[in-house]
């Protein structure tokens, strides 16, 4: 009975582990996808300055572009900002009590965690039926004749990026119930 008590935070981990594995992957992924946007931005606006200076003729919607895009790199990039821990919060008061209380901030972490989760999870719903709309009524951005661009690939990525911060801040909320030694353990190959 003690083995299986033993085996038991094992289990557990592993699957956190698995769980966890997984969805850091595709939110990795989705920071890439993100940089590669970034630097296609660079390219863009330098062809756009290229193009005025020596043809005098732009690159017909940048605009338009960089501000589909910059949406789109936000809700890309968001989610490895909350794994690494860079997203802007202050935690003075944080250490503060858990200088004195751990358990309180632990409490205080766990809130902060799931009210995150809800909060995403609404943007998620709330972004859904537009979406929705964006594709059913082709909606686009930009000048007839000139350019145009579809609004609804961005529409989609805020949504993949809700979803991958919804499931962030409840791994993060679920970190909150490990041991101690756990909570800040990396994913080893041996754990899952």
């Amino acid at each position: 009975m003690s083995d299986k008590q033993d085996q038991q935070p094992s289990a557990l981990w592993s699957l956190f582990a698995i769980t966890r594995r997984m969805i850091d992957g595709v939110t990795r992924g989705l920071n890439m996808l993100g940089t590669v946007l970034i630097l296609l931005l660079v390219v863009l606006i330098n062809s756009d300055v290229v193009g005025r200076s020596l043809f005098g003729h732009p690159v017909s919607g940048v605009p338009e572009m960089v501000s589909l895009s910059i949406v789109a790199i936000v809700f890309l990039q968001i989610g490895q900002t909350v794994v690494v821990g860079r997203l802007t919060r202050s935690d003075a008061l944080l250490t503060i009590i858990a200088r004195k209380w751990p358990r309180v901030r632990q409490g205080m972490e766990l809130v902060f965690n799931l009210m995150a989760a809800a909060l995403l999870a609404i943007l998620f719903s709330s972004s859904l039926s537009l979406f929705e709309k964006s594709w059913r009524k082709q909606t686009f951005i930009g000048s007839i004749g000139d350019f145009t661009a579809p609004v609804w690939p961005v529409k989609l990525l805020i949504l993949v990026g809700c979803a991958v911060l919804v499931l962030q801040f409840l791994l993060s909320a679920i970190k909150v119930f490990l041991p101690e030694e756990l909570q800040d353990k990396p994913v080893q190959n041996d754990d899952i």
